[in-house]
């Protein structure tokens, strides 16, 4: 496996490290085919997660080879380390970090049968085989690999519903066909079955549960010749000649006599709807057994749409990158609906399309970014059905897909990013949808108050300790804020356009000016401690998702001037980018994969980093975007099976060298801008769906000479370092003369891009500029004390007075006004206020303080639990009884979790005591399978055998994912007692409607608050 960590250390002798793979434009012939210079095997190595079998483009099947089923790596059921081949699924994932799909296995064998697959340790425990790499083949809707195992030769390719399988068989009386309904990648199949309706023809279901919690593949198959003989496998026992088999692991042995050489063609449509739908599939898109024709439609498919960009120059490894990439940004998203047009919603009902392509699988937090934009040159008609499809799924489940797999919501990353997608294409005149109901969806989304959108709305932040990855979470909701206003700007709606303007410069607010960095901080303003910029964090905890503050210092593409002005101008904002690329080259969390790809802790192997190599356009230095642009095009992407510097993810990192190859890229994937760069090739040109051409030329194109010294548009000088939209869609040549050192080419103000959240003109009539005065806090290290607590508060703000209430009341400026610590005796609520001169006044500080009993080191109250500590989620030997309180965050590392079995406490006070409440807290946050319990007991003893209950509460199961929070269930206690007991409940499992359908949920129990 290739090392990806690497260092520049002198910009201006980078040209010195990059292959000559750049030779001068010539009016050179590209083949009769583009997919000659496509290579599939890129990607499957390393962590690319790429697959090779055969798909059409945007299509609903993907007939590939299955290697491995577990595992980070095998995210797509195949990766180039392995040697042996468990089979071919008709649907698999391009390049994700998560893993699902593998449905419908079929595999060719000959002599005993064996339907188990067995392990790659010992492929002849099963009915795998053994392969070299040497004997595969790929090119577009094409794949074909010699079984060693079995003497067969498999070939597959496909249509948009329809997998088209050629066996070669040697000559055999126990020739098989195994199609297994239990296998499946990452995912547990929940209901399978087949029948056998005919003599050659065999149809059925496999339904499983995974990250799509509730995935539906009908198919058919049928196969060139009639069987000899079928046998059935349920539950591990064989049936012979069956006529419907049904179970949760379902296999189907289709038994056949074979001459030597002899082709069997098995062909599968599938359906997520019905069988007959799967049936209308077949008859409409292969009505023989024709392979070959198959075959050539699907290399015939992908030539059209590879050929909407030509490249001229450049040697045959730099074109093989460039239309693997093309094609590989047109495998996903994924039709989903039969040639009836039927297909199964959000909703799980089965709905027409009208007057649209039904579409699934829109990873959008990676797609949005460069992805869609590319639609929107070369596949418009397809990204104005993607759309149609958001809209739909927005009007049967009542938000817009996130992270959208067959039907089924996953909830999977961060942001709003459908926004982004319907607005690009609003703004550009591609919006052919309904604009209202669209806008009514991006209205919806960015009022959803789930996921930190309550927090960010209301406060302009998300404070770290009521969700994780706020800071991440808060910059790219400022993004997509930004994207609603653009949209409510253009259908008029000028109130919104205010609104949601303002909101986008919430990023802002992250911005600690002391570090340098956007940073996260409490709902009091307190920046979280300690800050170490280079540490990174996952999905789900810390402040960044999969990354850190290096990789998100610079996400704010609606308002990248504003960005620059934070950081000190210019100069200083062209410093900080180097600073970034001159970091050391480590990722220092072993579990993030995704980050990858390191050039200083600049990561083009994740998505937060695309966009920053362009940033230096910006501020004046384009040479060192041109500079790095070019190292990283050279050493991330090579033409070999681990020429991926990290997960594809379903077109994205493909996208970025599309653009980047061709000289330009989307920094702000919605506002019709293109930053330049420095291109590959002498000669690209986009022929666009509307008749026109927009060609890029790159005169003395080298491998010395990777700065531009003069660029012309339609003959006449052009010194901007950015294109438009319009100006692509329009037509025309751009032509950049190339040079072996940086130039002053596009350092001049009016020669760069610009982009402000708020245009400067109107920024006195949209931007609010209310003064902000912080929550006072407490310097407390908790609420809760058991004999007196002395209580002080502070604020963030400058030059404030706080006034503060202990009797429940709110406070105003006529309350105590706070100047030295206060004295508490009993439990009291403290309320607060900070105040300006000016008379600004923050919003109330709440401090429920608890005098209680909780253990201080000393022998008693003494917690005794009966529960099995989780290794990972485990507050320690008192967590729940140490006096201080968890937050809404999971990981805080103040949370017992359990799950499979009741929480059971006892504290024993050590003698009877007079008590009058008890309470205990549990976290509610269903994304990530945390469920309040069924029942809470509260119970009381003084022998501690035989204890007396004093309240049963019961909770009913959510329908939806509520907002994350912490309920406290609170029983009254009155007379002496010596112990406490708590017994918490949880539900069977997980219900229906989530992604964990089935399985267990957690239990996260906090503090025991005895009074």
């Amino acid at each position: 496996m290739r090392h990806y960590f690497i260092s520049l250390l002198i910009l201006p002798f980078l040209s010195s490290c990059v292959k000559n793979s750049v030779t001068k434009a010539s009016k050179e012939n590209i083949p009769a085919s583009y997919t000659d210079y496509v290579d599939p095997f890129i990607g499957t190595s390393a962590h690319g997660h790429t697959f090779p079998g055969a798909t059409v483009p945007f299509g609903m099947v993907q007939l590939s080879p299955d290697t491995g089923i577990e595992g980070w790596d095998w995210c797509s059921g195949y990766h180039a380390s392995d040697n042996s081949i468990m089979g071919f699924s008709h649907t698999h994932l391009s390049g994700t970090g998560g893993g699902d799909y593998g449905d419908i296995l079929l595999m060719p064998t000959v002599g005993e049968v064996k339907t188990e697959p067995g392990s790659k340790e010992n492929p002849d425990e099963g009915y795998r085989s053994r392969f070299e790499q040497v004997k595969e083949e790929a090119s577009p809707g094409f794949y074909s690999v010699f079984l060693e195992d079995y003497n067969v030769t498999a070939e597959l390719t496909a249509t948009t519903r329809v997998g088209v399988h050629r066996y070669h068989f040697p000559e055999t009386e126990d020739a098989h066909i195994i199609v297994d309904l239990k296998h499946g990648i990452s995912d547990s199949a929940r209901e399978t079955w087949f029948q056998v309706t005919g003599e050659n023809e065999i149809v059925g279901l496999r339904r499983s549960s995974g990250w799509a919690r509730d995935q539906y593949v009908y198919f058919v198959a049928q196969f060139s010749k009639p069987f000899k003989s079928i046998q059935g496998v349920s539950a591990g026992q064989t049936i012979d000649n069956p006529q419907n088999v049904k179970g949760d692991d379902v296999k189907a042995v289709v038994n056949f006599s074979t001459k030597q050489d002899e082709a069997i063609v098995v062909k599968v449509a599938i359906s997520g709807v019905s069988v007959q739908g799967a049936r209308k599939n077949l008859e409409a898109e292969v009505q023989d057994f024709d392979f070959d024709k198959v075959k050539n439609q699907a290399k015939a498919t992908w030539n059209e749409k590879l050929s909407k960009i030509e490249v001229e120059g450049g040697d045959q490894v730099n074109k093989t990158i460039f239309y693997t990439a093309l094609y590989h940004s047109m495998i996903a998203p994924n039709v989903y609906m039969d040639v009836d047009l039927n297909y199964r919603g959000m909703d799980h009902k089965i709905h027409k399309a009208e007057g649209f392509t039904n579409y699934t699988l829109f990873s959008l937090w990676d797609t949005f970014r460069a992805t869609h934009p590319l639609f929107t040159l070369i596949a418009p008609k397809e990204n104005n059905d993607f759309i149609k499809s958001m809209i739909a799924k927005y009007e049967q489940s009542g938000q817009l897909p996130i992270w959208e797999l067959s039907a089924n919501e996953t909830g999977t990353m961060i942001g709003f990013h459908s926004a982004p997608v319907i607005a690009d294409a609003i703004l550009k005149g591609q919006g052919n949808f309904d604009q209202e109901l669209a806008y009514q969806a991006l209205i919806a989304a960015a009022e959803d108050p789930r996921r930190g959108l309550n927090w960010f709305n209301s406060e302009g932040f998300i404070p770290v300790e009521k969700e994780a990855n706020a800071v991440s979470k808060g910059v790219e909701y400022a993004y997509d804020m930004w994207v609603v206003a653009q949209v409510a700007k253009k259908l008029g709606k000028t109130e919104d356009y205010k609104k949601y303007s303002n909101r986008s410069l919430n990023y802002k607010n992250l911005y600690d000016s002391e570090t340098g960095f956007l940073r996260g901080k409490n709902m009091y303003g307190v920046w979280d401690e300690p800050f170490d910029p280079m540490a990174i964090s996952l999905l789900g905890a810390g402040n960044y998702t999969e990354g850190n503050a290096w990789h998100y210092n610079f996400f704010a593409p609606q308002d990248i001037n504003g960005l620059i002005e934070l950081h000190g101008g210019d100069q200083a904002f062209v410093k900080k980018i180097d600073d970034m690329f001159s970091q050391e080259a480590v990722n220092d969390n072993h579990m993030a994969h995704d980050v990858t790809g390191l050039i200083g802790q600049y990561a083009q192997g994740n998505e937060p980093s695309h966009h920053v190599i362009y940033l230096y356009n910006y501020a004046g230095e384009p040479w060192k975007s041109q500079a790095r642009i070019r190292q990283v095009m050279d050493e991330m992407y090579t033409s070999e099976r681990d020429g991926l510097c990290g997960n594809e993810d379903c077109g994205q990192m493909s996208a970025w060298y599309v653009f980047s190859a061709m000289g330009f890229y989307p920094v702000n994937p919605a506002d019709g801008q293109y930053a330049i760069g420095s291109p590959v090739f002498g000669k690209v040109t986009i022929h666009l769906d509307n008749g026109n051409d927009f060609v890029i030329e790159a005169e003395n194109n080298n491998v010395n000479n990777t700065y531009i010294q003069s660029a012309s548009f339609n003959g006449s000088e052009y010194d901007k370092t950015f294109i438009t939209h319009n100006q692509i869609e329009t037509g025309g040549v751009i032509k950049l003369t190339m040079g072996d050192t940086p130039s002053e080419w596009g350092k001049e103000k009016s020669a760069r891009p610009t982009s402000y959240a708020v245009p400067p003109s109107e920024a006195l009539s949209i931007i609010d500029t209310k003064e902000e005065v912080f929550r006072p806090y407490i310097t407390n290290k908790s609420v809760i004390f058991n004999s007196t607590i002395d209580v002080s508060l502070k604020d963030v703000t400058p030059e404030v007075d706080i006034y503060y209430t202990i009797d429940g009341t709110t406070p105003d400026i006529n309350s105590t006004k706070f100047d030295k610590p206060f004295k508490l005796e009993k439990s009291t609520i403290v309320k607060a206020i900070a105040v300006n001169s000016k008379g600004v006044s923050s919003k109330v500080s709440d401090f429920e303080f608890k005098k209680a009993y909780f253990n201080t080191g000393e022998e008693y109250p003494k917690l005794s639990i009966n529960y099995e500590k989780n290794a990972t989620y485990d507050a320690g030997n008192n967590g729940i009884l140490d006096g201080v309180y968890a937050s809404d965050n999971l990981r805080d590392g103040k949370w017992d979790g359990v799950s499979k079995q009741n929480l059971e406490a006892i504290v024993d006070l050590g003698q009877p005591e007079e008590l009058h409440q008890v309470s205990m807290g549990f976290l509610e946050n269903t994304s990530s399978w945390l469920f309040l319990p069924k029942k809470i007991e509260f119970l009381v003893s003084n022998d501690g055998e035989n204890y007396t209950s004093i309240g049963i509460q019961e909770t009913k199961m959510p329908n939806d994912h509520p907002i994350i929070s912490v309920t406290r269930f609170t029983e009254k206690i009155a007379g002496e007692y010596r112990y406490v007991k708590v017994i918490a409940t949880p539900f069977e499992a997980i219900p229906n409607w989530h992604p964990g359908a089935g399985n267990n949920p957690w239990l996260f129990s906090d503090e025991i608050v005895i009074e």
